[in-house]
């Protein structure tokens, strides 16, 4: 039986370490806006890669977990919720972050379970990755930080964990923006067979339902990465910098068993915890989302993804879709931070 640590312990440890972080990586590229509550209209004109780091790391307690998160921008600002995915963490939006900030937004970019300095309380706690435990943990997170309400965005993982809030906490999402759009699923449909040529996009989560995979991740999970990066984004030419600064989140005690259990949980091959079996009947239905949405889809994106004539139908409220040209793949937000920053300015009008 594991030992259990002392949460106390365990938290001044994590933010002696974040604190040091911090310090090193000193301040964002832009001088956030001090003045006035709604946010400037115009978005200063930036390079993908410009900012390397965040001002301000931070560790907060939320729910099951310890969240480790970065901040920007002013405090009374109207609050932005920025999602990472699978393989990739905050700094997919660490322009983006500076853009918003820049002009008057508060961004909370948080690490998903799994990630970076986030970890769980509890050493007992099941190191769950079904799709509803995701959207808890940012409720969780808003709870924490005192945050009512918030536009929310997402890609990978983090999309639909944005579309999830959406759909079922209207109330907590003032605005989405979601790339590759509504990404809501369940078990039942993971069932279905897909022709051959969609299937094989999907090989990375037949490889995760053996272990022989979960043993190939453990051993390889950096160069695992950085081959989905490369497949999912056949065109962006990242260095080694950019991924290293991410794939140092990987290093997480929990990292593996949360992406193996969320690869195995969508094919029926792992159980959920029992307790979110109702939510997971209510995302089973393909709830419709009534906030007002932009969704966003790269021209070059080499990850499996739906078109957006299989998912308008579910956005009822004010809705755009924009397809951003010029060989931008599945890391939208780190590969075209401008078109991404805009799309939150302009779904922050729709909410308006």
């Amino acid at each position: 039986m594991p030992q259990e640590i002392n949460p106390d312990r365990r938290r001044l440890i994590q933010s002696a370490v974040v604190t040091v972080a911090a310090t090193q990586l000193g301040a964002s590229g832009f001088a956030y806006a001090q003045t006035g509550k709604t946010p400037a209209g115009n978005l200063p004109t930036i390079t993908p890669g410009t900012n390397i780091s965040f001002a301000a790391l931070k560790q907060v307690d939320a729910g099951v977990l310890n969240v480790g998160y970065a901040e920007a921008g002013r405090v009374d600002g109207p609050t932005v919720i920025l999602l990472h995915g699978w393989p990739y963490d905050i700094y997919s939006y660490v322009d983006v972050a500076g853009l918003l900030a820049s002009v008057g937004y508060r961004v909370i970019v948080p690490y998903l379970r799994g990630y970076g300095p986030t970890r769980f309380l509890s050493d007992k706690s099941i190191r769950n990755g079904q799709q509803s435990v995701l959207a808890i943990d940012i409720i969780a997170l808003m709870d924490a930080l005192n945050i009512k309400t918030a536009i929310i965005a997402g890609f990978d993982w983090g999309a639909r964990t944005a579309d999830i809030i959406a759909a079922l906490w209207p109330e907590r999402c003032k605005a989405l923006v979601s790339v590759s759009g509504y990404l809501i699923g369940s078990r039942e449909s993971g069932k279905i067979p897909l022709p051959p040529k969609a299937e094989l996009q999907w090989w990375y989560q037949y490889y995760f339902a053996t272990e022989r995979g979960r043993a190939g991740y453990e051993k390889y999970r950096h160069d695992f990465a950085k081959l989905i990066w490369a497949i999912a984004s056949p065109k962006w030419n990242f260095d080694g910098a950019t991924f290293d600064r991410t794939a140092a989140s990987f290093d997480n005690p929990d990292h593996v068993s949360i992406v193996i259990h969320n690869y195995r949980w969508r094919l029926g091959l792992a159980d959920g915890e029992s307790k979110y079996d109702d939510l997971e009947k209510r995302l089973a239905e393909g709830p419709v989302i009534t906030v007002p949405s932009i969704t966003l889809e790269g021209d070059a994106n080499g990850a499996p993804h739906p078109d957006e004539s299989s998912y308008a139908m579910k956005v009822s409220g004010k809705y755009a879709h924009r397809l951003i040209k010029g060989g931008v793949g599945h890391n939208l937000p780190q590969e075209a931070p401008q078109a991404f920053a805009q799309a939150i300015v302009d779904v922050y009008r729709l909410s308006g």
